[in-house]
């Protein structure tokens, strides 16, 4: 190779190294959202899709994380998944996750609701709350197939 074949197929390269970085650079995002931009509740009455943005920006219901996520005492900001604390063991225990919080002896399985029976509870509540729905008995306008 001459030294001008050379120099031609350096520049080709540097040329296709940087259009890849460039694209591998803009392909992935530089940081993830802190909390899930939309979750879907995938349940055997109809799946319901649950979008953050919505709940919680000025222009949706203005709510803060508290009003629907437990935290533990003195930890404000290490918020709960539904599922973590109403996804109880079949075998009437304690989770483990209730037990940072919660006693062993004052720990009454009857008292905590099913995942379901809580989002039921607290969405549905909330959203009646503030006229959005659901209406009592439309299951569909969250559950859809």
């Amino acid at each position: 190779m001459t030294p001008k074949t050379e120099l031609k197929l350096a520049y080709w390269l540097v040329a296709i190294f940087f259009v890849v970085g460039v694209v591998s650079y803009a392909a992935v995002p530089a940081k993830a959202p802190e909390e899930p931009v939309r979750i879907m509740f995938e349940v055997s009455a109809g799946n319901v899709l649950f979008t953050h943005k919505t709940h919680t920006s000025g222009a949706g219901y203005g709510i803060d994380c508290f009003s629907c996520h437990h935290h533990p005492d003195g930890d404000e900001f290490a918020l709960r998944a539904c599922g973590e604390c109403h996804n109880l063991p079949e075998d009437g225990s304690a989770p483990e996750i209730c037990l940072e919080c919660h006693y062993p002896e004052d720990f009454d399985i009857e008292m905590v609701p099913t995942r379901g029976d809580a989002c039921h509870g607290q969405c549905a509540g909330c959203h009646e709350d503030y006229g959005a729905g659901p209406a009592k008995d439309a299951c569909n306008s969250c559950h859809v197939k």
